[in-house]
């Protein structure tokens, strides 16, 4: 008797993977009235869009067994002031049930200043941790074994030197290159597009990824070397389609580099990853992963001539909207990022962060951080949806709006193309002139009333009770900047300019930057010394 496609997929594909050891959270899935729950619901014969889950295009998931295996990581996002104040929230948060690091850097780091430059003054610690040296990294992750855990950085211009540092400190402490996992956000071109902390100019920027590339490659395979971002494009003001075309308009200019560098697609697509918002038209959120997913496996497979199926797979991380998040009644923001956080799941996404109530008034207190992390928690082991895999998958309005929000999107990568790829378009100011736009309009829709905000422009209260927040450390400067001075005072200067100096050189020429700068990050050069270094050669965007 001839099998149906569903009947094959249950049979060859799902079947075998959960007969794996340990596949399978547990030996059978029921409701809480005891109905069986199938593997996957859905015609015999599916329509070649839609596809099955773990099987081009995947459009229903990039695993056969999703969430069947194992829940997504419940990544928090952390870090703030020092690197011991971060490195407490992180012992906290995975005492908490927390499955993988997530940390955020100040602007000095980011940018490329130590913090005693008159470029950091007043920033430091105040938006992300503050990093100047390996002994300030070896801080923030004292206590916890790089080898074991999975950590993701959201770092872009100094991307390559956290990297190094990160696989300096994993070293000291016994854990091979090799073994350390996690993902730096690496990804540049969005800087230009909607967030700004960029250094030099695209060029060299562009180098400076593609020798990530292969670098992790050929040093550290388990990492991810980008994670191409949609987050901030959105939280900028674009819409969902936006979303989707622009961040997937940045993938195919990195994939594009990469091959032009003569790297192998399939020697570095397989570590590619993406990181994407949440808002709240929970329909269209869940459509716009789908589409996404589909719409990448497409690319890779017909553009770039991938042969892998790994390689045409989108994996990605979901945060929750901070744009959505209102100062006034800020308890609501519980709801809102709940909401969020379903449709993220519902769309297939590997990990998660999920934002404090209290982030339009301050840094997350650990007690919002935690509710942040409960609501998780909630969705994976007690709503029981991750027993269904992609459970809303043939909704005719979810079907519907996927393929139109995938329509959009191939519109606008068509525009970009015509322009000559998306390095060009950015230069043009294209897609910084639609998110514009758009955000306009939905400043308007708000003013006007079209689109209600609880508590902000409807269902107002007057009188709101004070709301507690998180206060930063006046003193956190001054220690940050003693703390730079001793670690310089006590290592050998002169072998540290000495990497910064090789470093140099080898800027002018066309060699892999990055092992040179892991040599630097080893001899005791700062973050600040190794951007300055390149800032001699390179130039910085806009400034010559």
């Amino acid at each position: 008797m001839t099998m149906t496609p569903m009947e094959k997929w249950a049979r060859e594909i799902y079947a075998k993977a959960a007969a794996k050891p340990g596949a399978l959270r547990q030996p059978e899935f029921r409701t809480s009235s005891g109905i069986p729950i199938e593997p996957l619901y859905g015609p015999p014969e599916p329509d070649a869009a839609l596809g099955f889950p773990g099987q081009y295009p995947f459009t229903r998931g990039v695993q056969p067994t999703m969430y069947r295996g194992r829940y997504w990581t419940m990544r928090q996002y952390a870090g703030f002031g020092s690197a011991e104040q971060t490195n407490e929230r992180f012992h906290y948060l995975l005492k908490s049930g927390q499955t993988g690091l997530s940390t955020a850097f100040d602007l000095p780091t980011q940018m490329g200043h130590d913090s005693d430059s008159a470029k950091a003054r007043g920033e430091v610690g105040r938006v992300g941790v503050a990093i100047d040296s390996v002994d300030d990294l070896e801080r923030l992750f004292n206590g916890i074994d790089l080898g074991k855990v999975s950590t993701s950085m959201t770092i872009n211009a100094t991307a390559a030197t956290l990297l190094a540092l990160y696989q300096t400190v994993g070293e000291a402490h016994g854990s091979r290159a090799s073994d350390l996992s996690g993902t730096i956000q690496n990804d540049i071109l969005k800087e230009y597009i909607a967030r700004g902390t960029y250094i030099y100019p695209p060029a060299p920027s562009m180098r400076l990824i593609t020798d990530t590339f292969d670098y992790c490659a050929r040093v550290i395979p388990k990492w991810n070397p980008i994670s191409i971002s949609g987050y901030h494009i959105r939280e900028a003001g674009s819409t969902a389609a936006q979303e989707i075309a622009f961040t997937l308009g940045d993938g195919i200019a990195y994939v594009d580099a990469a091959q032009k560098r003569g790297l192998d697609v399939d020697g570095f697509a397989g570590r590619l990853s993406f990181f994407f918002n949440v808002h709240n038209n929970f329909i269209e959120e869940v459509a716009k992963f789908r589409a996404a997913r589909r719409l990448w496996a497409r690319t890779m497979k017909e553009r770039f001539k991938a042969k892998d199926p790994r390689s045409w797979t989108l994996r990605f991380h979901a945060q929750t909207a901070g744009s959505t998040l209102a100062a006034q009644q800020p308890d609501n923001n519980v709801v809102r990022v709940a909401l969020q956080a379903f449709a993220a799941v519902l769309g297939g996404c590997q990990s998660l962060h999920t934002n404090g109530r209290d982030e339009a008034l301050s840094l997350p207190t650990e007690a919002s951080a935690r509710i942040a992390l409960r609501t998780q928690q909630v969705i994976a082991y007690e709503s029981g949806v991750c027993d269904f895999i992609d459970p809303l998958g043939g909704a005719w309005a979810l079907e519907a709006l996927t393929d139109e929000l995938e329509s959009k999107a191939v519109d606008y990568l068509r525009r970009i193309e015509e322009m000559g790829g998306m390095v060009e378009a950015i230069s043009q100011g294209y897609p910084q002139r639609e998110i514009e736009d758009a955000a306009y309009t939905a400043q308007r829709e708000l003013e006007d009333k079209k689109q209600i905000v609880v508590g902000v422009n409807e269902f107002k209260v007057s009188g709101e009770p004070p709301f507690e927040t998180m206060k930063m450390d006046p003193e956190l400067e001054a220690r940050q900047v003693a703390q730079l001075k001793a670690f310089r005072a006590a290592r050998d200067g002169a072998a540290a300019s000495k990497t910064v100096s090789a470093l140099q050189r080898a800027a002018e020429g066309s060699e892999n930057l990055v092992p040179l700068i892991v040599d630097a990050v080893k001899a005791r050069a700062t973050l600040g010394e190794i951007a300055n270094g390149l800032r001699k050669v390179f130039g910085e965007h806009g400034h010559g």
